[in-house]
């Protein structure tokens, strides 16, 4: 599972007043836990606080603490908005390749 892609749409959702490790990690979780792929919620809230106190430590960072304790938001620096756009951006550019390749070989009726 890819849980830097939840975390960073959660912190999107969030917008400027951003949320608690705690309430991440349950949105990381949920949207992450299948019938098949099972995780324990410790797993995810260990991962979760560790991943934003890492990207958190320069100003340059697509994460930011708040005010408040355990609290954190995404980072709405210039540095970071170009991050976020190429983050955005690079399942576009896969879409576009597959749509490209598909031709039409059909052959005419008439």
């Amino acid at each position: 599972m890819n849980y830097d892609n939840e975390i960073i749409f959660i912190l999107n959702e969030a917008g400027y007043k951003g949320l608690s490790v705690k309430k991440i990690a349950r949105h990381v979780f949920n949207n992450c836990n299948t019938l098949f792929n099972e995780v324990s919620f410790e797993d995810v809230h260990r991962y979760v606080g560790a991943y934003l106190s890492r990207n958190s430590k320069t100003a340059d960072s697509m994460v930011e603490r708040t005010e408040i304790r355990g609290v954190y938001r995404l980072n709405h620096s210039n540095t970071s908005r170009q991050l976020f756009l190429d983050f955005a951006n690079g399942d576009e550019t896969e879409e576009t390749n597959e749509e490209k390749n598909t031709e039409d070989r059909s052959l005419s009726l008439f």
